[in-house]
């Protein structure tokens, strides 16, 4: 007995140990924490259960059955706590063969994976892998093959979220892309389908691997990921406090953190937030601080397509989605980019019951060719799908600005908008009104003066809520200060809401 105690612990030394602490020195000098250090640091202490430390390799090709075995085989498994709550993770470990992917290392994230859907909870990655393990061919790409396959059938299930802590790429990418938020380090995690070299050799294109696919360029150009961190320890802080407003499974409601923030507060500087001249801006994000629990707004994507703002909120201690849109920039427009972001959003909201919160200020979809070119009319469907299709609590305030089908498109009552509120700066119209007259009256457009006059009766008329309000499109004109306590006030009504879509095996999204 006492042989075999002694075989274990050396056993578990030399799995804890990876790739021997030169390797792990060498991560260290990159700024990267190790394997296990970063599962330590994300996890509630000594909460963590390990599974398959002592798993190895079976390729015997190239030499790799003269080689060394090292247990664990590239990548840390288990489950554990976040505040309390069950989370399953797994951690790619670089300094093991390079964190490649082999076909056992596959099965012990597969099982992982397979566990969290039958007891419903999280499913996060910390990525740290230089790929497919070539001396093992096709038996690493079919190991791919059987993550990509859960991630699709978890997806919608459980919260699963892939933070890159170094390099992803090839195959390796699409796991995290189907994941519900990925995560990224600045300057030492890269993704991309195929390399700088690759690049050269194909395209004759000169760049460097951050370029082609670090942290900055997907969070603000291709938009692949949600958030960019200075280092690991900020990204992993970052992530336990997402998971603070998940549900663990699509069968729960999202947690309830207590609060001293009175549901009931006004806010009296939202009542000048709006400036008079229609035409001159204002920071969204400024009201969604002052609406919600302790000025705690966890924003997602803040760097892509800022023109819409989405994230994670409470209201009276509830976990809320919002989705704003942001005056300063574009003016709010609803264009290509951002009507993915937001449609991405909601269907995340949706299919995990947190209800969603909505700001409107839209003068419209984004005109010019480069828009019609790129698809908009499919693309800006997609947020209307999305919405359309949303089953969650909607409450909806529109502080200004709703023109034409953006209107529509933005949690309308229309689309089954549960609450819809309008603050007394609201224009609600087909178009603006200097639009609208050289329309309407273009028999008159070479009379300034007449055009003026008819601009002004049809803002008079039409340039605010109350004719929406008549037709009950908005449920009720309220004053900027009481935004808190009426949203709030809605989300209680609405808390054992129920509605349910026709039955089908799944709508086809306009892609």
């Amino acid at each position: 007995m006492h042989d075999i105690i002694h075989r274990l612990e050396a056993k578990r030394e030399a799995a804890r140990l990876g790739g021997g602490q030169k390797r792990i020195d060498a991560q260290h000098k990159k700024g990267k924490l190790s394997a296990r250090e970063r599962i330590e640091l994300f996890l509630d202490p000594d909460s963590f259960e390990e599974w398959d430390m002592f798993k190895e390799h079976r390729c015997t090709d190239f030499g790799m059955d003269q080689g060394e075995k090292i247990p664990g085989d590239g990548v840390v498994t288990g489950y554990g706590t976040v505040n309390g709550r069950l989370v399953f993770v797994f951690s790619q470990d670089f300094t093991v063969f390079g964190g490649s992917l082999s076909e056992t290392h596959a099965e012990k994230i597969c099982k992982v994976m397979d566990h969290a859907m039958k007891v419903g909870a999280p499913v996060i990655g910390l990525n740290d892998s230089g790929g497919a393990r070539i001396q093992e061919g096709v038996a690493s790409l079919g190991g791919y093959a059987d993550v990509f396959q859960r991630n699709v059938m978890a997806s919608g299930v459980i919260p699963q979220i892939s933070m890159i802590m170094g390099p992803c790429a090839g195959g390796a990418v699409y796991s995290p892309a189907m994941t519900d938020f990925i995560f990224m380090v600045k300057d030492t995690s890269y993704m991309f389908v195929t390399g700088p070299d690759v690049v050269k050799t194909v395209t004759h294109e000169e760049v460097t691997a951050e370029e082609l696919g670090g942290a900055v360029t997907h969070n603000t150009k291709s938009g692949v990921a949600d958030l960019a961190f200075e280092n690991d320890v900020e990204a992993l802080i970052y992530l336990r406090r997402l998971i603070n407003f998940l549900p663990s499974s699509n069968r729960e409601k999202p947690p309830v953190l207590p609060t001293d923030d009175p549901a009931e507060r006004f806010d009296h500087s939202l009542d000048t937030l709006v400036p008079d001249n229609a035409n001159q801006p204002y920071d969204m994000k400024e009201l969604i601080i002052k609406v919600v629990d302790d000025c705690d707004f966890f924003e997602i994507q803040p760097d892509y397509a800022k023109n819409i703002i989405t994230g994670f909120a409470r209201m009276d201690g509830s976990t809320v989605g919002i989705v704003a849109n942001q005056p300063l920039v574009l003016a709010g427009c609803l264009d290509i980019k951002s009507s993915i972001k937001a449609a991405r959003f909601v269907r995340f909201c949706d299919a995990f019951n947190i209800p969603i919160i909505t700001f409107v200020d839209v003068p419209g979809f984004m005109p010019g060719t480069t828009q019609e070119y790129g698809g908009i009319i499919k693309h800006g469907a997609k947020l209307l799908y999305a919405y359309a299709e949303c089953t969650v609590p909607k409450v909806t305030v529109i502080t200004r600005k709703a023109y034409g089908g953006a209107y529509d498109v933005m949690s309308s009552k229309h689309l089954r908008g549960d609450v819809n509120l309008a603050w007394p700066s609201a224009e609600i119209a087909v178009m603006g009104p200097k639009g609208a007259v050289e329309i309407i009256f273009r028999e008159e457009k070479n009379d300034p003066a007449k055009l003026a006059q008819r601009e002004a009766e049809y803002k008079e008329k039409f340039a605010n809520p109350f004719v929406a309000a008549s037709r009950g499109f908005i449920d009720d004109v309220i004053m900027p200060h009481a935004t808190r306590k009426r949203i709030c006030r809605s989300l209680a009504m609405l808390a054992d809401k129920q509605l349910e879509n026709p039955w089908r095996k799944h709508g086809n999204i306009p892609l």
